[in-house]
């Protein structure tokens, strides 16, 4: 478990979560992405940028 840094609800995560994987959160809907797994840290997802086709 650990923290959601837009809302600081609990989020759960399973044993099985790796580092860049996307989570949401339960509660506000923030997409998350896991940092670290050891211990457990979320930071907010960065968004998706349009590329254009460059």
């Amino acid at each position: 478990m650990a923290k959601c840094p837009e809302c600081d609800a609990e989020v759960t995560v399973g044993n099985t979560a790796v580092k860049g994987e996307i989570v949401s959160c339960p509660d506000c809907g923030a997409e998350l992405e896991v940092t670290e797994t050891r211990p457990l840290a979320l930071a907010l997802a960065p968004e998706a940028e349009e590329d254009w086709g460059e």
